[in-house]
């Protein structure tokens, strides 16, 4: 918004910051790498939000003063030369497992889904157990097999869509973090819930815990929150509104995802890493306790 120079005192007064390269004008839209506030005329579309002309220049190669810092991700993480490499690895490892079910069977599927406690006779391999049983890598590999192609499609689309900025904006190594630990939330918190002989499989709790930082992230950059919501609101009616769907994933995942995605993308700059990590951390112990916590109750 263009201003007269004496209007500074408004400024002020409004609360917005202004452009670092234009103080004459206010604003609410912050470099996703350096986060100084531009102006509209500053600001260079980039892969997540908008960049500085002063950052693009660092980042092509020009303008980029010997020793000085490479430029990083809103998050702190480092900029990627394929910003989503880790978001098709995980759609990867999706499909392959799903192929692997089609191969193999209920067999396969049965050894790797989340279940509690269920011992009975299984397809030809002695007794099938649960996490209750000390089967927890259930709670990891049950996020990454699927009942159907369209379960399995609708989570890969997912993936995709909120997958590939939140990679770009947080960096590969939180955006997988983030990934992994909402998942297990959300596998956490059907054991704590659901029937301990009722089976759920799907990476619907780490899509929801996605959803959750996309959340965080549009708020972070002040960008309109609206169509993240509507599709945020009709994810979770599906999720009540549809018979047999673990709404305990999606919740856990979830609540996971907003938790980690804050402490990614608001941590201070001085103590970025080990306050992005340390969330990831004190989440990672919630889902221990949780787990240990349903196994007492069911042995």
């Amino acid at each position: 918004m263009d201003q007269a120079p004496g209007s500074r005192q408004d400024d002020a007064q409004s609360g917005l910051p202004v452009c670092y390269r234009h103080p004459d004008r206010e604003t609410g839209i912050r470099c996703t790498r350096c986060e100084r506030p531009i102006c509209p005329e500053c600001m260079v579309n980039a892969s997540v939000g908008f960049q500085c002309p002063n950052c693009v220049r660092e980042g092509s190669g020009t303008g980029h003063a010997p020793g000085a810092s490479q430029p990083r991700t809103i998050a702190g993480g480092a900029i990627a030369a394929d910003p989503h490499l880790v978001t098709k690895i995980l759609l990867g490892i999706n499909v392959a497992m799903f192929v692997l079910q089609q191969v193999l069977g209920d067999s396969f599927t049965d050894r790797f889904d989340l279940i509690g406690r269920a011992i009975m006779p299984a397809l030809g391999y002695g007794e099938l157990q649960g996490v209750a049983e000390g089967q927890w890598y259930r709670l990891l590999t049950s996020m990454f097999l699927h009942g159907s192609v369209i379960h399995i499609l609708s989570n890969m689309l997912s993936l995709w869509w909120i997958g590939g900025p939140l990679e770009a904006a947080l960096g590969r190594v939180r955006y997988l973090a983030l990934y992994l630990v909402s998942g297990l939330a959300g596998s956490a918190l059907t054991y704590l819930i659901a029937a301990p002989n009722a089976a759920s499989l799907g990476a619907s709790g780490a899509i929801f815990g996605l959803f959750g930082a996309l959340v965080v992230l549009v708020r972070r950059q002040r960008l309109d929150m609206r169509p993240v919501i509507a599709l945020l609101v009709i994810n979770l009616v599906i999720t009540f509104g549809w018979a047999g769907i673990a709404w305990q994933a999606h919740i856990g995942g979830l609540v996971a995802g907003v938790v980690i995605g804050f402490g990614m993308l608001h941590a201070p700059r001085e103590r970025r890493a080990l306050v992005q990590f340390g969330t990831c951390a004190v989440m990672l112990a919630a889902v221990l306790v949780v787990t240990f916590l349903r196994t007492a109750q069911l042995t």
